[in-house]
């Protein structure tokens, strides 16, 4: 299905919403702007009058620095803070105060801390199929296993899994699934826009809840804040849907703002899971296309492998405001289905990343595949922003003789971190990776696939927002057609893209030199 879908005329109802959309994300550009301007008269003030605050702050930013640098973070999420707080002590440090330091409050972490004590033991690692595994690929076993303790979300043997190299496609078989839901419905996105690919998803959802069925839809408040208002969430109730929103955006108020929902799922009856790039919103499937053709992926998971799934949109669904009424018994969400797999052998393992630990799982999943890859690994993303180790992963790869081939937007969303992309470019060609670029416009699929063996889809961007600042999903999978059907649609993409490998192997000057380098370092703040 990749071709343009012709655009309805928006609706008098779209339009309004559209419209308040837009006041809103103004008024709080607004609401951040007054913030700032009030830090800024504070500061200089405090410099003018108070000489001995300079040298506090001064001792106070070195102090930082050094608890900094003891932290177990990457070099590249640590030298833009050693050089702002050094350089401006004062600013610097109160920036990093209120933005550098994990965003989530001590009493979040707890009460996530204690939704999971609860959900996790339903999704317990069956050491058997992990054996299975190291049967038939150790490589691949020990990348599951690095899941199932430090997720931790465990493998499955179980389950199927279908692969859509087209988000429209994977739509479809989205709404077939919905159509047949007997149980509840629970869908988890960053971004949903109440408009023409949405309107279809509705009424099915409005339908479900009329039979008495437990529907409920949550979204992320800055994923969203351009599509749609707090109206989205009265219509949805009005319909017997129930909805949230993820961190709502509350300027002076919100300290959690820096971390949000990424993820995108969609359980039914616990049996059938949907996740991937796509949010649901128009241009995700080309209904609009602002930025050429959108391209986007998904998975279809059944068996299993869902309860996965539904315990990460549980957790949110429970975890994020004291106040809601939360969920007393999770047993019904996670039923023991007794699914015969089509495909025999096949293992698959969704897993969630969240910011609220040390462990970055999104990372260092990536990071075991391109280090374990013997022939080839290729990866498509929207945003390259990536740290040192990543850098020097895929060099280190394709140095060693692997097939590294990276595929980036040939049109982009935002040019800012399209231009940061870029500097990346010439350091990993010079080493040997291969830079393709997709010329009908943009991709925003996430995978990776590596030696015909094992391939990832998911929401995870190989950007720093994605791997250390975001609640995020994934799917490994093996040993099954899925991964074969990856493989063809990179096999697609590759004639549709303009290779720049040589053009970024030449030497750049000086000036460009520098100021990919300045990109890079400051990167990580983005």
């Amino acid at each position: 299905m990749n071709n343009y879908t012709s655009i309805k005329p928006a609706t008098k109802e779209k339009k309004s919403a559209t419209k308040n959309s837009i006041m809103r994300v103004f008024l709080v550009a607004v609401a951040i702007l007054l913030q700032c301007y009030f830090l800024y008269l504070v500061l200089v003030q405090i410099e003018k009058n108070y000489e001995w605050v300079d040298q506090v702050a001064r001792m106070a930013a070195l102090l930082l620095c050094i608890a900094l640098f003891s932290m177990n973070k990457t070099a590249s999420m640590k030298m833009p803070w050693f050089i702002l707080m050094l350089t401006f002590p004062i600013a610097g440090t109160m920036i990093y105060l209120i933005v550098g330091l994990n965003g989530s409050s001590r009493r979040m972490r707890r009460r996530f801390e204690d939704i999971d004590a609860r959900l996790f033991p339903y999704i317990r690692q069956d050491p058997k199929v992990i054996k299975k595994m190291e049967e038939k690929d150790h490589t691949v076993a020990n990348m599951s296993r690095y899941i199932a303790r430090h997720a931790p979300f465990p493998v499955y043997d179980d389950s199927d899994i279908e692969f859509f190299s087209c988000a429209a496609d994977a739509l479809e078989a989205q709404k077939d699934a919905l159509r047949k839901a007997e149980k509840f419905i629970f869908m988890e996105y960053h971004a949903i826009e109440n408009a023409e690919s949405f309107a279809e998803i509705k009424e099915i959802l409005t339908e479900k809840a009329a039979e008495g069925l437990d529907v409920r839809i949550f979204y992320d408040d800055i994923g969203s804040i351009a599509f749609i208002n707090t109206d989205f969430i009265r219509e949805m109730r009005s319909r017997g849907v129930q909805c949230r929103v993820f961190n709502p955006v509350i300027p002076l108020v919100n300290v959690f703002l820096n971390n949000r929902d990424h993820r995108k799922i969609t359980v039914v009856d616990g049996k059938v899971g949907f996740t991937g790039g796509y949010n649901l919103a128009n241009e995700y499937f080309n209904i609009t296309h602002p930025y050429g053709y959108w391209k986007d992926t998904g998975v279809k998971i059944t068996g299993n492998a869902v309860r996965n799934l539904t315990m990460m949109f549980l957790e949110m669904w429970n975890a994020i405001r004291s106040k809601d009424k939360d969920d007393e018994d999770y047993e019904p969400f996670f039923p023991e289905l007794e699914y015969t797999q089509k495909e025999e052998g096949a293992l698959i393992q969704p897993y969630g990343d969240t910011p609220l630990d040390s462990e970055h799982v999104g990372e260092n999943v990536y990071l075991n595949a391109i280090s374990s890859a013997e022939r080839y690994v290729w990866i498509i993303t929207p945003y390259l922003v990536i740290t040192d180790e990543m850098n020097r992963a895929m060099g280190l790869a394709a140095e060693r003789g692997v097939d590294v081939r990276i595929i980036t937007p040939g049109i982009p969303d935002k040019r800012t971190i399209y231009t940061v992309t870029r500097s990346y470019y010439q350091r990993l060609v010079q080493d040997g990776v291969r830079i393709f670029e997709y010329t009908p416009g943009f991709c925003h699929a996430k995978q990776l696939i590596a030696d015909d063996r094992v391939a990832l889809c998911g929401t995870i961007n190989f950007d720093f927002r994605s791997l250390y600042h975001h609640f995020e999903d994934g799917v490994l999978f093996t040993n099954c057609k899925a991964v074969q059907d990856m493989k063809a649609d990179f096999e697609h993409c590759f004639p549709l893209c303009m290779e720049v490998t040589k053009k970024y192997k030449k030497t750049r000057n000086l000036l460009q030199r520098g100021w990919n380098s300045i990109l890079r370092l400051f990167s990580s703040l983005l």
